[in-house]
């Protein structure tokens, strides 16, 4: 059954005798999931699972942390690549110095860690703001790197920082393949994107957005700005965490500090501002485009036959030129112009 409400078709569905409403973008959701686990998995070749969807997922997923304090919380930070690289390192020690741990365990205590990170270099928010509240994340950027090439510990005592990460076997199956990798990492990022869609819904969502738009304002009708506040920056760093381990684990098969540097967390910046700033769905949609354009840039470099001194700035001048374009024209990125499309197609060809 079909009906039309507030500008909206919806389906439903009967129980026990009562009619309960499901949203037609949810049912779509949800095939594009199944859709991508049973389908994609079959047909994709195995340089486009793990140069192109598996990153595509991962940065999706820390996208998706930086969103959560940046577009919801209003904290900037430039500091992501160091969580990431917490909760890699912080997965990694705990398989090899607790045998026979989960990984997926290993994984959410590894995000544990880089919330913890994340909540002592929060706590500079409770009284700086903006740009200076950069600053200090970006001093933990360099202190976490810094930490990982100094304490041998951490890196298991390896000379050359290196580390070659364990096997990832989980209920005893091994995921070896890039396919299995693949559907491993997009259950993973599925299961917390729905559940970071479902908490800027709840009431903690609703105070994140409060403190971000005016903070004296939400303190006085009762949210707490400090408790808030930690909780984005615990969060995020989670969020950022487990994408760390991912990254190590199911792509790079490394752990290394060198591989979370600055370059990075500014990427992971780039993608929330191209994709959409205070969206999940901009936090993939960034990603999506900006794992795919150094490919389309590279292909069009070769077709034109560009000399190699421009072929290689290519990619730091669009992205550039992209951002300021994103920043003044369309500040909430491609996910408002997904959205502005989607309404037009949605009436045509009767927009009246």
């Amino acid at each position: 059954m079909f009906y039309r409400e507030a500008g909206q078709f919806k389906t439903t569905y009967q129980s026990d005798g009562q009619i309960f409403p499901i949203r037609q973008d949810r049912i779509a959701l949800a095939g594009l999931l199944v859709l991508a686990l049973a389908i994609v998995p079959l047909f994709a070749s195995p340089y486009m699972l793990s140069a192109i969807l598996i990153p595509f997922l991962i940065f999706s997923l820390a996208a998706l942390g930086l969103n959560i304090l940046t577009g919801y919380c209003g904290q900037l930070s430039l500091g992501t690549a160091a969580f990431m690289a917490v909760g890699a390192f912080a997965s990694f020690n705990f398989i090899a110095r607790l045998p026979g741990i989960p990984m997926l365990l290993a994984f959410v205590l590894g995000g544990l860690c880089a919330a913890m990170v994340g909540i002592a270099f929060g706590l500079p928010s409770l009284r700086i703001r903006g740009f200076y509240l950069a600053a200090s994340t970006l001093a933990t950027q360099f202190f976490v790197v810094w930490c990982l090439t100094k304490i041998p510990y951490l890196t298991n005592y390896s000379s050359s920082g290196v580390i070659t990460a364990q096997k990832i076997v989980i209920f005893g199956y091994q995921f070896d393949t890039p396919a299995s990798k693949y559907v491993l990492v997009l259950a993973i990022v599925a299961l917390m994107a729905l559940l970071a869609k479902n908490m800027i819904r709840s009431n903690v969502g609703r105070s994140w957005m409060a403190v971000r738009d005016m903070d004296v304002a939400a303190e006085v009708i009762g949210f707490r700005p400090m408790r808030t506040k930690l909780l984005a920056f615990a969060v995020s760093s989670f969020y950022c965490g487990v994408a760390g381990a991912l990254y190590a684990y199911a792509y790079l098969g490394t752990v290394e500090p060198e591989a979370y540097n600055l370059d990075l967390s500014f990427r992971i910046l780039f993608m929330i501002i191209i994709g959409g700033v205070g969206s999940v769905l901009g936090s993939f949609l960034g990603a999506a485009f900006i794992v795919l354009l150094p490919v389309f840039l590279n292909i069009l470099a070769h077709g034109l036959s560009l000399p190699t001194s421009v072929a290689s700035n290519l990619e730091l001048m669009v992205f550039g030129a992209l951002i300021i374009f994103f920043l003044i024209v369309e500040p909430h990125g491609l996910a408002r112009l997904w959205q502005v499309g989607k309404e037009k197609l949605r009436l045509w060809p009767f927009p009246h």
